[in-house]
Formats: structure tokens, C-alpha cells, sequence
């Protein structure tokens, strides 16, 4: 997420607006924004109901959610939920008309797109 901010100011000349969205609840939002000196929008999607609508959520299986618990990751305690879900990363370049125009989604979650092309794809999309 923090990668994104070397693009924002170019996304926002272009008419774009970035919005995250996280697993964590909303009272963690915080945390999250400040850690990463987030400028933009933040929201949570502790339920997945947006992560599921775009086709992103995963079930986390019990041997991983023990993992993670392991490491000091608590996805109930973070998400506030008992779902044990996650979303695979995703980025979407969402015309004004709602129209999906670039989509990226990757299931390794350490493969990320590269701010230039995000913002190669936006110049696509504002014809610049």
C-alpha cells in the first residue's frame, strides 16, 4: 500500500482517487494508516463483502490460520470476524461510468503491480 503514494498525486491530476481496502476492522484502520504514512482513503472490508464481490476472498485453511497465530497474527482479533478469510491483493481502475477498464489480481500476495504501470494504465484511461 505504501507504493502507492509515489503515484497519488499523478493519479489524482489525472481525475483518479486511490481507495484501499483492508481485512481489518475498522478501529485498526488507524494504526495501518499511520504505520505506512498513508495520505489516501483507507477503508475496512473486515466482513469481505467487498472482497468477495470482486471475486477476491480466500478461506484460510486451519494449518495456516495456526501459522499465523504463531507469528502473533490473530485474524479474528484483527478482523473482528470469525470468517477466516483473506483477499488476494488487487488493483482496479474503475472508470466514472463504474466501468472496470484495468484489473489486476495476483494470488501470491508478494507479486505487486508496479506503481508505473498503474499509472501508465491511468494515462491510457484519461487518454494522456
Amino acid at each position: 500500500m505504501g507504493q502507492l503514494r509515489t503515484i497519488e498525486k499523478d493519479l489524482q491530476e489525472l481525475g483518479f482517487q486511490i481507495i484501499a481496502a483492508s481485512a481489518d476492522r475498522p478501529e485498526k484502520l488507524s494504526g495501518t494508516v499511520e504505520k505506512n504514512s498513508l495520505t489516501y482513503q483507507l477503508v475496512s472490508d473486515s466482513t469481505m463483502a467487498a472482497s468477495r464481490a470482486f471475486g477476491l476472498a480466500f478461506q484460510v485453511d486451519d494449518k495456516t490460520l495456526a501459522a499465523y497465530k504463531g507469528y502473533g497474527i490473530d485474524l479474528e482479533e484483527a478482523s473482528g470476524e470469525e470468517h477466516h478469510l483473506l483477499p488476494v491483493p488487487g488493483v482496479f481502475l474503475i472508470s466514472k461510468e463504474g466501468v472496470v477498464e484495468h484489473s489486476y489480481v495476483n494470488p501470491d500476495y508478494r507479486i505487486r503491480l508496479d506503481p508505473a504501470v498503474i499509472l501508465a494504465a491511468a494515462r491510457s484511461m484519461a487518454g494522456k
